[in-house]
């Protein structure tokens, strides 16, 4: 692809950046461009690590702020190349990646070649594989290679929040749950047993949960438990042997990861569980002095973040950190992505006035 043209408006390069596909797996061409745009400019040091890329003034300044955005989406179905639609009178630009979270992206590169001179140092990064497992994340990966780049007093990330400041996240755990039987002849199912029939009291606990909502630190967070996934048998003329349920759960960040998967234990008692995937989550935040005058300057009221996002990460390593980004949540994933206008400029205007 063509260099990326960081004299663009964010709306363009949020438009540039969702049309070059970079599903989790795929992302070396972002990255690469990324790359290659940031090195060219002089007030910034510049570090790579994989398909992850730092970008840090040096500045001298009292404080540090990282802000971060990964460049990876879920897989496209059919919402690629981008275009531009009018919905209630309101512009939106449609199509994968658009709200999670290209647009958020696209502000942070458009901020990180024009603020030379902020008001305190500056970290960047954007990295790959954030949706998907939290062991391929390239922020884990970085956190083993260069752990001091994440020093900071605040971090933020692009996160789709509506524009709106939406404070830690919610734990996330997804587990395996087993029934087994025994393989016979469908046609005289009798001398075996089914573990997919043997499965359905799993469903039933899922279905009858009722998930709680827990307020940490002034901001109420939903919870929940559901099944994700089913698989079991090896042909159609042959009773199952196994079944497996895939399981997740949201947890509100109060809870550690050992009270989660005590939680789901306790829920799914009598069956096989195997915990597959674990991410703790993260309590708002919104207690640091740099927080607080942040969600002033940009007139914010915080709302809870239920779904994970890293932030998580750097509250683990004791910096404070808020999702802020333009795009609706609800659509992150949805075929029907969008992003409007106006919020990418929004999120933009917002961030320069606090940070110039």
């Amino acid at each position: 692809m063509p260099p990326l043209d960081l004299s663009a408006s964010s709306v363009d390069l949020t438009r540039t950046i969702c049309d070059l596909p970079s599903v989790s797996g795929d992302e070396l061409a972002l990255a690469d461009a990324i790359d290659q745009a940031v090195r060219a400019l002089p007030h910034l040091e510049v570090y790579r690590d994989g398909d992850t890329i730092v970008a840090r003034t040096d500045l001298g300044r009292a404080q540090r702020v990282v802000i971060a955005g990964h460049i990876d989406t879920v897989p496209i179905n059919a919402n690629l190349p981008t275009r531009d639609i009018e919905i209630d009178g309101e512009a939106y630009l449609w199509g994968r990646g658009t709200v999670d979270m290209k647009a958020g992206v696209a502000v942070q590169l458009k901020l990180a070649a024009e603020l030379s001179d902020p008001r305190v140092d500056l970290t960047w990064m954007w990295y790959d594989h954030e949706e998907v497992d939290a062991d391929l994340n390239g922020l884990t990966r970085l956190a083993r290679t260069r752990p001091d780049l994440f020093a900071g007093d605040f971090a933020i990330l692009g996160e789709p929040s509506n524009g709106q400041v939406e404070g830690g996240c919610n734990g996330n755990l997804r587990a395996i749950v087993r029934t087994h039987g025994v393989r016979a002849h469908s046609a005289r199912a009798w001398m075996g047993d089914n573990a997919i029939h043997a499965a359905a009291p799993i469903l039933a606990r899922l279905a009858g949960y009722e998930p709680q909502e827990i307020v940490v630190d002034g901001l109420a967070y939903r919870e929940g438990l559901n099944a994700v996934r089913i698989g079991g048998g090896i042909a159609g003329n042959v009773i199952p042997d196994l079944c497996e349920v895939e399981v997740n759960y949201r947890f509100a960040p109060s809870r550690s990861i050992d009270e989660a998967i005590a939680h789901v234990t306790e829920v799914l008692a009598g069956f096989e569980v195997e915990v597959i995937d674990r991410a703790a989550g993260a309590r708002p935040g919104l207690d640091a002095p740099l927080a607080q005058e942040f969600v002033a300057a940009v007139g914010a009221q915080p709302r809870p973040k239920y779904g994970w996002t890293d932030v998580a990460r750097f509250s683990a390593l004791g910096v404070p950190a808020v999702n802020y980004g333009p795009g609706d949540p609800s659509l992150a994933h949805h075929d029907q992505e969008r992003v409007p206008l106006a919020q990418i400029a929004d999120v933009e205007r917002g961030l320069r006035a606090w940070l110039s």
